[in-house]
C-alpha cells in the first residue's frame, strides 16, 4: 500500500483485485456487477469530467443521492483530484440542503432522484457559486444548460485528454488533503461539517485491520446512508479489503434484501437488529406452548453454548447433542432470516439493549456494538470476536486514547479526530480541551477489564423536578424494542414524573386490531381507542420492570402518526430531536401532567 490516501489506495485495489466484483446493485429484476478493474476506470473518467468542469484543488462538491454505486464513483472521482466530497442526507429538505450548499460553496452536486433535483434546482439562484448538477438516474427531467446526466458528464470524461493534469493531482495527494465535510445532523443549533482527512481514515482502517479478518471472500451489504460517516468509512475499508459491497438505495428493505445477498459481514444501527428480534418474539407470543417451549429451551442452550466457547471452556458431549438439536430446529431460522452465517455484525449509533446481543449471539450471530462519532471518523472504540462483552461499547481502538474527565464525559485523542469544524472556529474550540482532547458529549465508565460503557448524553439527561438524572435514551431502548412500537420520545425535564409519546408501530397495531375485533375508521380513532390504550400500558409497563421507580413512564400519549425529518422532530440520521418534540407537542405533554 503506497501513501495514505482514498484515490490511490482505490487505483492500487482496482490493479491488485482486478476482476473480482467491487460493487453489486439491483436494477428492476437483475443484479448489476461491477469489477475493481472497471471501478478504478470509471473513478478516472469522473475525475478527468471533473476537470473538464475546471475544478480545483480544494473544491468542495457535494453528493445528494441515496446509495448506489455512482455514489461511489462521483466520490473517488471527487478525491482524485484533490477535491472534497461533502454527502448530503437523501432524505435533506431543501432548506437543510441549501444551508450544506452555501456553507461549504459547493461548485457542483450530484443528485440521485427527482426530488433532489427539483430540491436543487429551487435555490441555484440564491446560491451562485453552484453552477452545475449531475443527475445519476436518467429518469430524472432536467432542464437548462446547468443540468447533465452522469452518462454523459462520463462521456466528457472519456473523451478528455486532461490524463496529465489527473496524474499531476495524484502525485501531488497527501495523507493531511481533507477527504469530506460530513455535516453533524445537529440535534441542536445549525449543522456542522466536520473536517475529516484522508489520515483520519486510514487510522480506521489500521484499527479495524487489528481487530476483524475482512478479505476477499467477504461481502457487505451497504445500506446505512453513505452520507453518514459509519457507512462511508464502512465501505471505504470493504473497497481497502477486497471485499463486495451491495448497495441498496431503500434501508426500509433490509430485511428483505439480507437472504437475497447474503452478507457475511457489515456495519448497522441497532433500530435493524430491534426490529428483527421484536418480530420473532410477537411471532412468538402467538405459538402453541410446545413451540414457545422448544423457542425459548434452544435461545437458552445456544446462549449456554457459545459462551462456553467464549470462554475457552470444554462443551461436554450432551451439551453438544442439545445445541445441535436446537440449532436444527431453531437456531439456524435465525440465522437464515439475515442472510446466513456472518462474520460479525457490527451496531452503532444508539444504544443497543444486551437482551438483543445475547440472543443473536445465541443464534451463532455475533453483533459486535462500537461506539463514536462523525467527529472521530466514526470509530472511537467497539468489541471484537475475540474480544467483547454485551452492554459495553468495547475497549478503545488502535491509536486512540480515551480517559474520562471530572464531570464523567468521554474525552479522546488519536489520529482519527477532526481538524475542527468548517467555518465554524468558536465551535470547534469549544469541543476540545485546553491540552487538546476531544470532547464528545456523552457520559461513560470504564469497567474492571477495561470495557466502555455509555450512560447517555451530557445534553440529553433529563432532571426530573426532584432532582432525579434520568438517562433518556436508555429507557428508550428498553421500551423501542417492543414489536408495537415503531418511535419513542421520553419526556420529563424540570417535571414531576416520566413521561412518553409512542409512535405505534403502525401494520403490526392494525393488525392486532385486526384480530382483536377492534373497529376504528382512522388512526386518531384507533390510537384514542381504550383498549388499544391498555394494551401499551401493559406491554409498556412489561418492558420496564428493570428501571428504577423515578425512570418508569407514568404517563403516555400514543400518536397518529410517526415522527419524520421533514416535520422537524428527527435528524438525517433518525434520532429523536427532544427539544423540537417537546416545543411542537407542548400541549400535549402538558395535557399528561394535569391533576
Amino acid at each position: 500500500m503506497g501513501k495514505d490516501h482514498l484515490a490511490i489506495m482505490i487505483y492500487e485495489s482496482a490493479e491488485k483485485y482486478n476482476d473480482k466484483t467491487a460493487m453489486r446493485w439491483k436494477q428492476r429484476r437483475e443484479w448489476i456487477d461491477t469489477s475493481y478493474a472497471k471501478l478504478g476506470e470509471k473513478a478516472k473518467t469522473a475525475a478527468k469530467a471533473l476537470l473538464e468542469y475546471g475544478i480545483q484543488e480544494g473544491d468542495m462538491l457535494g453528493i445528494f443521492s441515496q446509495n448506489r454505486p455512482d455514489w461511489a464513483i462521483a466520490d473517488f472521482g471527487i478525491l482524485s483530484i484533490r477535491g472534497v466530497s461533502v454527502p448530503i442526507y437523501a432524505t435533506n429538505t431543501a432548506k437543510q440542503t441549501e444551508y450544506i450548499v452555501n456553507d461549504a460553496q459547493l461548485k457542483l452536486v450530484f443528485v440521485g432522484d427527482q426530488g433532489q433535483y427539483d430540491k436543487v434546482r429551487s435555490f441555484m439562484q440564491s446560491t451562485p457559486q453552484l453552477k452545475t448538477i449531475i443527475a445519476f438516474d436518467k429518469k430524472i427531467k432536467i432542464s437548462g444548460d446547468d443540468s447533465i446526466y452522469f452518462e454523459d458528464f462520463l462521456k466528457k470524461g472519456e473523451a478528455s485528454s486532461k490524463d496529465a493534469e489527473l496524474e499531476k493531482r495524484l502525485a501531488a495527494t497527501s495523507s493531511d488533503d481533507i477527504a469530506t465535510l460530513i455535516y453533524t445532523s445537529g440535534t441542536t443549533g445549525d449543522p456542522k461539517g466536520a473536517v475529516l482527512t484522508h489520515s483520519n481514515f486510514f487510522h480506521q482502517f489500521y484499527a479495524i485491520d487489528e481487530r476483524f479478518n475482512v478479505g476477499t471472500n467477504d461481502k457487505s451489504l451497504c445500506f446505512l446512508p453513505l452520507s453518514h460517516a459509519y457507512e462511508r468509512c464502512w465501505s471505504y475499508y470493504i473497497f481497502y479489503s477486497g471485499a463486495e459491497n451491495n448497495y441498496l438505495s431503500d434501508p426500509k428493505q433490509i430485511v428483505r434484501y439480507m437472504p437475497m445477498v447474503k452478507p457475511t459481514t457489515m456495519v448497522s444501527v441497532p433500530r435493524l437488529y430491534e426490529k428483527i428480534y421484536s418480530t420473532v418474539y410477537d411471532k412468538l407470543e402467538k405459538a402453541s406452548p410446545a413451540k414457545k417451549i422448544l423457542f425459548n429451551w434452544a435461545v437458552k442452550t445456544g446462549k449456554k453454548y457459545q459462551y462456553k466457547k467464549k470462554d475457552h471452556k470444554i462443551v461436554f458431549p450432551l451439551l453438544e447433542l442439545e445445541h445441535a438439536f436446537a440449532d436444527k430446529m431453531v437456531l439456524s431460522k435465525i440465522r437464515d432470516a439475515v442472510g446466513g452465517k456472518k462474520n460479525f455484525f457490527s451496531a452503532g449509533g444508539a444504544p443497543l439493549s444486551k437482551d438483543i446481543e445475547e440472543f443473536f449471539f445465541a443464534a451463532g450471530l455475533l453483533v459486535c456494538q462500537g461506539y463514536g462519532l462523525t467527529e472521530t471518523a466514526p470509530v472511537i472504540s467497539c468489541n471484537a470476536p475475540n474480544d467483547f462483552k454485551f452492554g459495553t461499547v468495547g475497549k478503545p481502538v488502535l491509536g486512540c486514547q480515551v480517559k474520562i474527565g471530572e464531570d464523567g464525559e468521554i474525552l479522546v485523542k488519536g489520529g482519527n479526530i477532526m481538524k475542527g469544524y468548517h467555518n465554524k472556529p468558536n465551535e470547534t474550540k469549544e469541543v476540545f480541551t485546553e491540552d487538546g482532547w476531544f470532547k464528545t458529549g456523552d457520559v461513560g465508565v470504564f469497567d474492571e477489564d477495561g470495557f466502555l460503557r455509555i450512560t447517555d448524553r451530557i445534553k440529553d439527561l433529563v432532571i426530573t423536578a426532584q432532582g432525579k438524572n434520568v438517562a433518556p435514551q436508555h429507557i428508550e431502548t428498553m421500551i423501542g424494542k417492543d414489536h408495537y412500537i415503531e418511535q419513542i420520545a421520553v419526556i420529563g425535564d424540570k417535571r414531576k414524573f416520566i413521561s412518553a409519546l409512542v409512535v405505534p408501530s403502525f401494520p403490526a397495531l392494525q393488525e392486532y386490531a385486526k384480530q382483536n375485533n377492534i373497529a376504528y375508521s382512522s388512526r386518531e380513532e384507533l390510537v384514542k381507542n381504550s383498549e388499544i390504550i391498555k394494551f401499551y400500558q401493559e406491554r409498556i409497563k412489561k418492558l420496564s420492570d428493570e428501571l428504577a421507580d423515578y425512570e418508569k413512564i407514568k404517563r403516555f400519549t400514543i400518536m397518529s402518526h410517526e415522527f419524520s425529518q421533514e416535520t422537524g422532530e428527527l435528524t438525517p440520521t433518525q434520532k429523536i430531536m427532544r427539544k423540537s418534540v417537546t416545543q411542537k407537542y407542548k400541549d400535549i405533554i402538558d395535557d399528561m401532567y394535569k391533576e
